[in-house]
């Protein structure tokens, strides 16, 4: 305890002498050229491509305390986004990412599953998944789903960054996934109402509600959103309400003070898995009509924000996330009936299962211009403060209804404490070695202590099974490097390296799902993330990234099936490199070749190209040289989009190539439809939309349109066991106003 306390106010010293030489020094005024696109310092909440139609942005390479340069990144204004964002269908949100994998396995679009690069899209776990730039994950070290994700029409835009996003937001392999929020700044008004009302298919109901302005020192923003659906299975029924608070006073230019308070409530009746064979019948039918997650989620957070002159400023923000995932069903695989039992003519007892998630943090940065000769360089620093609080009571023994009910017979035989303490800091900096060529060395020191107790069931003379109190720390430092080189004003070959670890999970020490089983001897994963590439725009008619990729993951955390059972075991599966492609490409041949006020045409493609693979040095003999389980080879996303005046119309190709559903990359589908191939699909959606004026618009929407049978996931547990059918053909019709 007392080596704890020292570390951290040994972070807390550096970074309040950090702050005080940085407002103390006199910093001269430095000239910039004045048509340089990259040397834009934006603060926190700004409208990137606001006069644009493109939903794609590159970030620029400084936002708020955040260095983007050097990174492959990429933002996504929401508002330019076609297609149903109501429903939060992500592969319409993200298409223009190129090496998204999607998991389309949830109708409600309440638990969004996405990955990269040969990563496991399981609720985004791969990712640091932040709002408003902090954490809303179960616990980011030791169970970092992300239970909840903020409703898209609150959503100003969405950042996204992969690789050396370790440096600044912690250990992680995917990358940065950050939600943010509209907070009032965008208006110019006092008071405005704004409303977005959405139908669709299968019950789908969507009312959004928000009000919001600016008025001398004060900005703010609220809403109330609710979902309701019947989902296009059979026995998938859901709803969503979230409310939303947002208040900023400016005591000044310089300071500003926003308190913000998100409150989420989903529950949805879980479909559950089916074997390919049910799949090919009718992929709508379901056998689980007894199964139900229900999510509350809370998520209060302060920032106070300091311009402290014109060349520095400063952030800190204090959040915190209260979250309860409550789920209730029959979990056994799914070529077992939940049927009437005969002796007692009822369903048996289903398994019940609860997580109580209190974690508490601060994260506080700083960023300051400097002058080396006649060159502008920029660091930023920060500290980082996090406690986190998990309350597991498994197993519980439950009625045997079939509506939502988390009442028991007895008490919980797993009732088990887990505890994460985090600290740590960063350096970052931007060395503007020409006009030209940037170098943003980063070097980030972590400390984590884990701890486990409670009891973890019962032994066969029914004595419980006591967990010894286990208390685990680590620290570590991980480094990187990026460079920028600007071959002209507008594009640029970009380049970085940086180093990634990922903690084990709770679930997988002490957790294991029904049908699968953990290895005691689970180590952490160490590895780190190369990009290299080639991105920018051409005028107003083209922008691009092309790049290549590396990524080398050890101690990987993997399913393999050992031989003659009929379990999977999570396992180190040894390493695995993934390598290839990732290009994006955007052409408007109206803009490139006419004059037209009126009309436009945009051309897009997003391509990837993932090889990864498990390593064959140091690897289990089962497991050498095979493909990695949820990494496609090939995913496409390619569209076009027709404009003129207020109407546009826009159709989208989404390919993705087969892949493995565990590390044997067994392809001959299990009984229970556990593992086995995830075949290759391509979808297509149409979207249009017209705005009747700035207030007022129209949009519509037919997704999947040839109503193709596929699925993307095969599951081990919760909310399968089994294959897990995507959505066929559905329809929305969505009305906005704002007054």
């Amino acid at each position: 305890m007392k080596t704890r306390v020292q570390k951290n106010r040994l972070f807390l010293l550096l970074f309040l002498g950090f702050a005080q030489m940085t407002q103390a020094q006199t910093t001269p005024k430095i000239k910039v050229q004045q048509d340089s696109t990259h040397w834009h310092n934006l603060k926190d909440v700004t409208i990137v491509g606001r006069n644009s139609k493109s939903d794609y942005q590159q970030i620029p390479e400084i936002v708020g305390t955040n260095i983007y340069a050097g990174k492959k990144n990429a933002l996504i204004v929401i508002d330019n986004v076609q297609g149903n964002i109501a429903n939060n269908t992500m592969r319409q949100v993200l298409a223009k990412v190129p090496g998204i994998h999607i998991w389309e396995s949830d109708p409600s679009g309440i638990q969004i599953g996405i990955a990269a690069r040969g990563l496991s899209p399981n609720r985004s776990w791969e990712f640091n998944v932040r709002q408003n730039g902090y954490d809303i994950a179960a616990d980011p070290f030791g169970y970092p789903e992300a239970y909840y994700n903020p409703q898209l029409q609150a959503v100003q835009r969405i950042e996204i960054v992969r690789g050396q996003g370790a440096l600044q937001y912690g250990p992680q392999f995917g990358g940065m996934v950050n939600y943010i929020l509209k907070n009032g700044t965008e208006m110019n008004q006092p008071f405005e109402f704004e409303t977005q009302q959405t139908i669709g298919s299968n019950g789908l109901l969507n009312s959004y509600n928000a009000i919001g302005g600016k008025k001398g020192k004060v900005n703010y923003y609220s809403f109330y959103d609710q979902r309701n659906g019947e989902g296009w299975r059979n026995n998938s029924q859901f709803f969503s309400k979230a409310g939303f608070g947002s208040i900023t006073y400016h005591f000044s230019k310089q300071l500003s003070l926003s308190f913000e308070l998100m409150y989420s409530h989903t529950r949805s009746q879980q479909a559950g898995g089916l074997t390919d064979a049910q799949i090919k019948k009718d992929a709508q039918q379901s056998f689980r009509s007894r199964n139900w997650m229900d999510i509350k989620w809370t998520t209060p957070a302060i920032t106070v924000q300091y311009e402290i002159n014109d060349h520095s400023r400063w952030n800190t923000k204090i959040f915190g996330t209260i979250g309860d995932r409550n789920s209730v069903g029959f979990l056994q695989p799914i070529n077992v009936n939940d049927s009437i039992n005969a002796l007692t003519n009822q369903f048996n007892n289903r398994l019940v299962n609860i997580d109580q998630y209190r974690n508490y943090g601060l994260e506080s940065r700083i960023i300051t211009d400097y002058a080396i000769g006649k060159m502008k360089n920029t660091i930023s620093a920060g500290i980082r403060l996090y406690t986190g609080n998990t309350h597991r009571l498994a197993d519980g023994k439950g009625t045997t209804k079939s509506n939502y009910d988390v009442s028991i017979e007895g008490f919980y035989p797993r009732d088990i404490r887990f505890k994460s303490n985090n600290a740590a800091v960063f350096f970052e900096n931007i060395f503007r070695v020409t006009e030209k060529l940037l170098v943003i060395p980063g070097i980030r020191y972590e400390w984590l202590e884990g701890a486990a107790s409670g009891s973890n069931g019962f032994n066969s003379t029914g004595a419980s099974i006591n967990l010894q109190s286990i208390t685990r720390s680590r620290s570590f430092i991980l480094g990187g490097i990026g460079s920028e080189y600007h071959l002209t004003p507008n594009t640029e070959l970009y380049a970085n390296f940086s180093q990634a670890y990922r903690p084990i999970q709770f679930a997988n020490l002490q957790a294991p799902p029904t049908t699968d089983l953990v290895d005691p001897d689970l180590k952490d994963a160490k590895g780190y993330n190369i990009d290299f590439g080639y991105r920018g725009k051409v005028k107003n008619y083209l922008q691009f990234d092309i790049s290549g990729f590396y990524l080398q993951y050890n101690n990987r955390v993997g399913t393999i099936t050992p031989s003659n059972t009929n379990y999977r075991l999570i396992t180190n599966v040894g390493a695995s490199t993934s390598k290839g492609l990732e290009t994006y490409i955007e052409f408007n041949p109206v803009r490139a070749f006419t004059n037209s006020k009126y009309t436009d045409l945009i051309l897009f493609s997003a391509y990837s190209y993932t090889d990864a693979r498990y390593s064959d040095k140091h690897q289990e003999a089962n497991t050498k040289g095979k493909k990695v389980e949820n990494a496609p080879q090939d995913i496409l996303r390619a569209g076009i989009s027709f404009g003129y005046k207020g109407f546009l119309f826009t159709t989208q190709l989404s390919h993705v190539g087969a892949a493995f559903s565990d590390a044997n990359n067994t392809t001959t589908p299990s009984a229970n439809g556990n593992t086995g191939i995830i075949p290759s699909y391509s979808i297509i959606d149409l979207t249009a939309s017209y705005k009747f004026s700035k207030k007022m618009n129209i949009k519509a929407g037919v997704n999947n349109l040839e109503d193709i049978r596929y699925f993307t996931r095969r599951a081990g547990g919760y909310p399968g066991p089994g294959a897990l059918p995507a959505d066929g053909r559905n329809f929305f019709v969505a009305i906005g106003a704002k007054f």
